[in-house]
């Protein structure tokens, strides 16, 4: 427990900052573990990402916060939560905040009776953030942590520092739980990502006030303008007979450059290698992915890494990783009548199929990438029409865009598409005639008469739903339910297209990316048109990340 003698009795505004500074470093070296932490066994799996991305914008606000006052510099904090929040357990992550600058209002200082009370507002504001609140999840976390410091709180808890002690006990022990609320997490052996990934940020701050540190440098997630710019000119003046992009940040001790650099020209070519001795950032084209990364753990440890097809890097990696351009929003003709669209997607070919059926402006991200709620609300005010729908296109993105309606000055509606699939079909939907909500009506129908499956590989053992499924083993997932495990992309998506199939469907559109080209593509059209004869086969280059195959049943 703590020691009376360096206890913390409250804290100002410039020590909030600096107790969210390094909540926020802590998340940055355990954000791959609570990335690891995904149901399904996909590659897609984000939470921890979209956390620290939401943090990193709270703190780009808190240190631009001049005042010191505890609640104004909460309430800087809330404005860059909300507007950076990115994915589900980032909008959830932005009302806690939002919820904890609301008690605090315009106190000076945070005592631990402040904290107890900020902590259940921020509990009552996550709940409030989710159309259907399910218990195992963060919503359960934040919870049990606010009664258990209140609890203190009204025994007599004497200083902030013992009350974090309580938030942190609390939190492990109830994310250690979550399997028990939530079944499909025991089933998949895991606990609930978004419960960890909160119960990180609250040991950050304990470790703070004890005086530990962070263990991470505190530019080790930047990613500086001359590499930005070298690799944009490498991509745009070098073909590459490689397969993969890859990008590793390796964090060490005594690291020399020169020796990696020479290690890694043996892996491929574009190569780059800058760092100094504790932080070295690696960009190599290489068909050996594995071996990059094998060197980043056998000279120190991966800090990030990021693996891109070719043929999609040029265009977002930059888009990706600089602040300044971060997921570029790109304006795509045309209006249709009075309603614009806004329209969430990954992959080149997936943009060009939504600027074809009427898309206004793109707003580049999905799985791995999830848009901020600055970025959607930004595509929205970018829109040619005071009326916008928006369509998110993937379940986690559904969130932060219905944060954006809050945000924006225009009349939005999210038109909730979980898929690519629903949101073409949605899109197709519009008819220029008709009014703004009989458009919506029309777009909500359309996405109910379509089904989705998804292909990927799996990045872990696991069992769901009763599928057992190996690493490394195509899996397929149809409707967000994971159902088929096989040994190839074109197995797994004939199995699932078995069960998505049926006396009313008509059409099975295949949208091929991640590692499969077009002759694969080909060979799966040919292998659904013999299985399912009554159905027109429709094969579209879709570019997706990630995912080998998205296709559409209708």
């Amino acid at each position: 427990m703590t020691d009376p003698a360096h206890s913390v009795e409250s804290l100002g505004g410039p020590q909030l900052r600096e107790m969210f500074a390094a909540a926020t470093a802590w998340l940055e070296v355990n954000s791959e573990q609570v990335n690891a932490v995904n149901v399904f066994p996909v590659p897609d799996g984000d939470t921890g990402t979209n956390m620290l991305l939401t943090m990193r914008s709270t703190m780009r606000e808190a240190d631009s916060c001049q005042d010191e006052g505890a609640g104004a510099m909460l309430a800087a904090m809330s404005h860059g939560a909300l507007m950076g929040a990115r994915g589900n357990s980032g909008v959830i992550l932005s009302q806690i905040v939002s919820g904890m600058a609301s008690a605090i209002g315009s106190a000076a200082r945070l005592d631990s009776s402040l904290f107890a009370a900020a902590l259940e507002s921020a509990s009552t504001a996550a709940y409030k953030a989710v159309t259907k609140p399910a218990e195992g999840t963060i919503l359960t976390v934040i919870r049990e942590v606010a009664e258990a410091v209140r609890q203190a709180s009204n025994g007599g808890s004497p200083d902030v520092e013992s009350s974090l002690e309580i938030a942190v006990e609390t939190a492990k022990a109830s994310v250690e739980r979550t399997p028990t609320l939530l079944p499909v997490l025991a089933e998949a052996g895991v606990v609930d990502a978004g419960g960890l990934g909160l119960q990180v940020l609250f040991e950050g701050m304990l470790r703070h006030l004890r005086g530990e540190p962070a263990d991470v440098p505190s530019a080790a997630g930047a990613v500086e303008e001359q590499w930005l710019s070298m690799t944009d000119e490498r991509h745009a003046t070098e073909e590459s007979a490689y397969g993969y992009c890859t990008e590793v940040l390796i964090g060490g001790d005594r690291l020399e450059i020169q020796p990696v650099r020479e290690r890694i020209e043996t892996l491929g070519d574009s190569v780059l290698v800058v760092g100094d001795q504790t932080l070295v950032r690696v960009h190599v084209h290489t068909d050996d992915p594995g071996a990059v990364l094998s060197l980043g753990t056998e000279i120190g440890s991966l800090r990030q890494v990021k693996v891109d097809n070719i043929r999609e890097q040029a265009e977002r990696f930059v888009r990706e990783q600089s602040e300044a351009l971060a997921r570029d929003v790109t304006p795509v003709p045309p209006v249709i009548g009075s309603l614009s669209c806004v329209v969430v997607v990954a992959g080149d070919g997936m943009a060009s199929v939504f600027g074809s059926v009427g898309g206004t402006r793109i707003v580049s991200g999905g799985p791995t990438m999830n848009p901020s709620t600055q970025e959607i609300v930004d595509a929205i005010e970018a829109c040619p029409t005071d009326d916008v729908v928006v369509l998110p296109n993937d379940k986690n993105v559904v969130l932060a865009a219905q944060q954006a309606t809050k945000l924006a000055s225009k009349r939005v509606r999210v038109v909730q598409s979980r898929s690519v699939p629903q949101g073409i079909a949605a899109a197709l939907a519009i008819n220029p005639d008709d009014s703004f909500d009989d458009n919506a009506r029309a777009m909500e129908s359309a996405i109910e008469a379509v089904q989705t499956v998804e292909v990927t590989k799996a990045v872990r053992s696991t069992t769901i739903g009763g599928v057992d499924v190996r690493e490394g083993q195509a899996i397929a997932i149809v409707d967000d339910e994971l159902t088929t495990a096989a040994e190839s992309a074109e197995d797994a998506a004939i199995q699932a297209l078995t069960e998505a199939v049926g006396d009313d469907t008509s059409l099975i559109c295949i949208y091929y990316g991640g590692d499969r080209t077009k002759s694969d593509a080909n060979k799966l059209g040919k292998l659904a048109q013999a299985a399912f004869e009554s159905h027109e086969i429709e094969i579209v280059f879709g570019g997706q990340p990630h995912y080998d195959y998205i296709i559409s049943v209708e």
